[in-house]
């Protein structure tokens, strides 16, 4: 399995090869929990994601995204921000496909499931807000969560 590694702003990056519209889903539990999962390609914490295929909406990508990486099922309830940075790339090396940044974040509430692990999530667990700041995480990552934990209503577009 190849790698995955994130680059900002460096002038060492590789250049940017194709552009994949993505989403990425903040699922939160009654108890006030998020969803994290340690992902298999960088051993990094991020909250579950991915590309949206052909032929599906944002909602059902981030709703079928969210079961293959964590066993979840989730109800999408609103909107995080909108992240289209052009100075974060994402290098897979398994491919050599170097992505542009373009990631919508949604908010989700579970609706089913039980966490489990797949071969994009080496752990999947439900971690307190306060907590989830300890977790190591790509920089993109990590603003995306902050984003949410600050409790700003409006959402973010960059």
């Amino acid at each position: 399995m190849g790698r995955r590694i994130d680059y900002y702003d460096d002038p060492n990056a590789p250049a940017a090869n194709s552009l994949v519209p993505s989403v990425n889903v903040v699922v939160v539990s009654d108890q006030g929990e998020i969803l994290l999962i340690r992902r298999t390609d960088n051993d990094n914490w991020a909250v579950p994601g991915g590309a949206i295929d052909l032929g599906e909406s944002l909602t059902q990508a981030a709703i079928r995204e969210t079961k293959e990486e964590t066993g979840i099922d989730c109800e999408i309830t609103g909107l995080v921000g909108i992240y289209t940075d052009p100075k974060h790339v994402m290098h897979y090396t398994s491919n050599d496909e170097v992505r542009q940044e373009c990631s919508i974040v949604l908010t989700a509430r579970p609706v089913g499931g039980t966490p489990t692990t797949s071969s994009e999530s080496r752990e999947v667990r439900w971690v307190a807000p306060e907590e989830a700041r300890g977790y190591p995480m790509d920089r993109s990552m990590r603003l995306r969560v902050e984003r949410y934990l600050s409790g700003e209503t409006s959402p973010e577009i960059n």
